[in-house]
Parts: structure tokens; sequence; C-alpha cells
């Protein structure tokens, strides 16, 4: 356990998103994505929400530009409470948001970085996030 870090950040994660650059991508999975038939590394997160999960990594993850996250578009179009959960954990709005088809989603997440996959059981419950820029506020401070 370490201070000051969100406490579904496992050691294992943060090493995964440590090892991310600018622009890689992070799949938080619902527990009905095929994270392991898809994904090269997987984290397992049971018991677990994707907005829990999404809030925890934007702590020590920023977003690249718009859009910086992806979400799978549900079968009828409408925005579901789950994607609106999911936008508020990212800090996101529609409008800096994509929709992504749910098959060409597929294909989007296979090029991520790391898939992690929560318990979440609510349809549509998926959000590719893509690393922004690194930077502390303290380096910038001290030029």
């Amino acid at each position: 356990m370490l201070e000051g870090i969100h406490p579904l950040l496992t050691g294992e994660l943060l090493l995964h998103l440590d090892r991310m650059g600018h622009s890689d991508a992070v799949v938080v999975a619902d527990a009905h994505f095929p994270a392991w038939g898809l994904g090269v590394r997987v984290v397992d997160l049971p018991g677990t929400t994707t907005p829990e999960v999404v809030a925890a990594i934007r702590s020590v993850l920023p977003l690249d530009d718009a859009p910086g996250i992806d979400l799978m578009t549900s079968a009828d179009g409408e925005v579901l409470d789950v994607q609106r959960e999911l936008m508020a954990a990212a800090g996101t709005e529609l409008d800096t948001t994509r929709f992504v088809e749910r098959f060409a989603y597929y294909e989007v997440a296979k090029e991520a970085y790391l898939m992690v996959r929560t318990g979440e059981t609510r349809k549509y419950g998926n959000a590719l996030l893509r690393k922004g820029v690194v930077g502390h506020p303290s380096v910038a401070a001290r030029a």
C-alpha cells in the first residue's frame, strides 16, 4: 500500500500504467468484454465497477487531447447511465468523448497497451482511455 495512491491501483496496474507512453491506450472493461481474447496484457480487478476503476486510473494518468476516451455505442445509440458515469469519472463530456460501434470498438481495443477487466455487469460499461503527456506541477514551478 502506498500513501496518496488510490487503493484500487495495485502494484501490477501501476507498473503497466507507468510503462505506457503518450497516446497508448488502456481499456477498462466490463465483465462481458472479451479482454483475455483481445488483450496482450490484462489485469483483473473483480468486485469493482468500471467507473470506479476509471476514476482511480485518472488520479495518476492524464488524458490525451480529445477524444481522450472512447465508449462503445449502445445497441440503440442511447447514452446509458453507466456511460455517463464513465465520462464523469474520466472528467470528459459528450463533446470530448468518442462513441464507437461495437465491432469497431473491439478492433480499436485490440491495439490497447493494457486491458483492465472489472466486475462491472452493466452492458456497454467499457472505456478506452488514451494517456496524455505526464507533467508534474512542481517541475514547472522550479523552471
